[in-house]
């Protein structure tokens, strides 16, 4: 059975800092693209950043750039979303997703809190 399991969020301070972990089991992270994406209270699902399987490439949405950064570790079987200099607009339940052309898994979700 796949399980995606994500760690790391809590409580921080406006321009504090937060690493989100992603790890897998029973699936090869090497064959799998990642993405971050976000969810505020009634608000719609958004990606944050994601992460080739093959080339390494990334892509960060705009509210991100030159905060966040996203990585993985095949061997690891772990993915990480490092995010710096946070806001109170990041607070959100943050979610993992690992996905090729035919499939995708889902972690379960880190609840990430920005306040004074």
């Amino acid at each position: 059975q796949v399980q995606l399991v994500e760690s790391g969020g809590g409580l921080v301070e406006p321009g504090g800092s937060l690493r989100l972990s992603c790890t897998a089991s029973g699936v090869s992270l090497r064959d799998y693209a990642v993405g971050w994406f976000r969810q505020a209270p009634g608000k719609e699902r958004e990606v944050v950043a994601c992460i080739s399987n093959s080339d390494g490439r990334t892509f960060y949405e705009d509210f991100v750039v030159g905060r966040f950064t996203i990585a993985k570790d095949n061997t690891k079987g772990t993915a990480y979303l490092q995010m710096n200099s946070l806001k109170p607009g990041d607070t959100a339940v943050y979610y993992c997703n690992f996905r090729t052309d035919s499939t995708e898994y889902w972690g379960q979700g880190t609840q990430v809190t920005v306040s004074s």
